[in-house]
């Protein structure tokens, strides 16, 4: 565990005591929270075991791989992922900090997702319900619908009994819908939605009153916009005025249903409170983060120019050839083996297996891979990528030998012309992600502390790997469930 350790302190860039130790990371267990998944607090905000292990496991995370459980390579994935919740979460704490949460954009964009949720949770949970299906009504559904004298097996029972329960689920939520605007005072104001008065239109204008709450052009312009353009898209001849209209009948009727789950405290139900903040802060952490790159550091052409100078090994993918080599101790030998590839009487594959020095030649066959200019000594790297595919080298000499060399591909250089739109665009990204990183850097050093509980992560990695280990080796035991299926498999592959 060692090098979690260390791993912690580079990539979370925390000091390091005269002892070794993390200086950040609490030396005291009782000072740790109660929450013993807990492993690391920015300001307010937990971070936990729990949580980098599902971002760890979801593809959704960009630039990080999956590793197996138990591997020095996951514990590198984790530090990098905790790196990155916790400038997660020194941003949202800016974010709140600077108000962005008080922001208009902020406000729609919430209240639209708060509302879509409480009437999801409404229609499934009061509209739809429970929805049972008695013996009688399969019996009906099977007198209607199957063949006189069909046996009404335990599994047809259950086709049927989901069949059932589909129509009635269809039935009710049908007279739901009906019923949706009883006892709901709406008023819609047409004159606000003619597409005429688009450009001049005031986002405070009413276009529906439910009861208390009004539906105004700004909170909804661009759905109702884009609901009247993508109709015409779909077909030239839709009527874009009666899209626009029905658009906004959607609205109605969704802001109906986030009223009536209100009413019946749908908006305490728990899977609403996690969902809605994890919205929130991932919505203010996002529009923060851009709002700072939109408005900080945006850089000029000069100074990309200047990044890119200053920083060019970053970027610039040299150029490669992926070789397969023989090396043997004398002139002769060499010029004997190439004259036999030459005439066919031999393969760069068989020379390399039977006549080669190198150490791993009868495992690699001589291949070594992809070769960067530059990487290696310059007698043999001039004739590596002044030589065409498939073509084997004279003789060359290293210290380590003679050398026949074939090239089997080749790659281009990339990223070498900051005057190309592709390495700028690269270029660029990578500034505005190391402006980032300074600016959250600045962060924890001054406005929020960053807290590692670093005996405890490391106590859970361990717990990890010990339980992959405990798990392997019952699977390899006697009678095991997986030793069973592997004899199995064995038996059926066997002729």
């Amino acid at each position: 565990m060692k090098l979690l350790c260390a791993l912690i302190t580079a990539a979370l860039m925390l000091p390091v005591s005269a002892s070794g130790r993390v200086a950040a990371a609490t030396e005291d267990a009782s000072d740790a929270p109660a929450d013993t998944n807990v492993i690391a607090t920015v300001g307010d905000q937990k971070i936990t075991f729990g949580e980098i292990n599902t971002a760890m496991n979801s593809s959704a995370i960009v630039g990080v791989s999956i590793p197996a459980l138990g591997t020095p390579e996951r514990d590198t994935a984790r530090i990098t992922l905790l790196d990155r919740f916790v400038s997660a979460n020194l941003l949202y704490l800016d974010a709140l900090k600077q108000g962005t949460d008080k922001q208009a954009d902020y406000q729609r964009t919430f209240s639209r997702f708060s509302t879509a949720i409480l009437a999801g949770l409404y229609r499934r949970q009061a509209q739809a319900g429970d929805i049972p299906v008695t013996d009688d009504e399969i019996k009906t559904f099977a007198e209607k619908h199957l063949a006189a004298g069909t046996e009404l097996s335990d599994d047809l029972k259950v086709q049927i009994e989901s069949k059932v329960r589909r129509q009635k689920l269809h039935n009710r939520m049908a007279t739901a819908e009906k019923g949706l605007r009883v006892g709901v005072d709406v008023a819609v104001h047409p004159e606000n939605l003619d597409i005429a008065g688009d450009q001049d239109r005031a986002d405070d204008a009413v276009l529906a009153q439910l009861g208390s709450e009004s539906i105004t052009w700004g909170q909804v312009s661009d759905r109702i916009i884009s609901a009247g353009k993508g109709a015409v898209t779909a077909d030239p001849n839709a009527d874009e005025a009666k899209a626009r209209s029905d658009a906004l009948e959607r609205e109605i009727d969704l802001r109906i249903m986030a009223q009536k789950a209100r009413a019946i405290g749908l908006d305490n139900d728990p899977l609403y409170k996690r969902r809605i903040g994890e919205f929130s802060k991932t919505l203010l952490t996002n529009m923060h983060r851009k709002r700072i790159v939109d408005e900080s550091i945006q850089p000029t052409d000069e100074q990309i120019d200047v990044y890119y100078a200053e920083n060019r090994a970053r970027f610039v993918v040299p150029e490669s050839r992926r070789v397969q080599m023989v090396v043997v101790k004398t002139r002769q030998e060499a010029d004997d083996l190439k004259a036999k590839i030459d005439e066919g009487k031999l393969t760069m594959y068989q020379a390399a297996r039977d006549f080669s020095i190198a150490a791993k030649a009868k495992q690699d066959l001589g291949e070594v891979g992809w070769v960067n200019r530059g990487e290696t000594v310059p007698a043999l790297d001039k004739v590596i990528f002044d030589l065409g595919p498939g073509v084997v080298s004279a003789p060359v000499e290293t210290p380590a030998g003679w050398h026949l060399v074939t090239v089997q591909d080749t790659r281009d250089a990339k990223f070498t012309d900051i005057g190309d739109p592709t390495t700028r665009k690269l270029v660029k990204r990578r500034y505005l992600h190391d402006q980032i990183d300074a600016y959250t850097a600045k962060l924890r050093q001054e406005q929020f502390p960053v807290v590692v509980y670093q005996d405890r992560l490391v106590e859970l990695a361990q717990r990890e790997a010990d339980m992959v280990k405990e798990m392997a080796a019952r699977s390899h035991a006697p009678g095991s469930v997986t030793q069973k299926r592997i004899e199995e498999m064995q038996k059926m592959m066997k002729p």
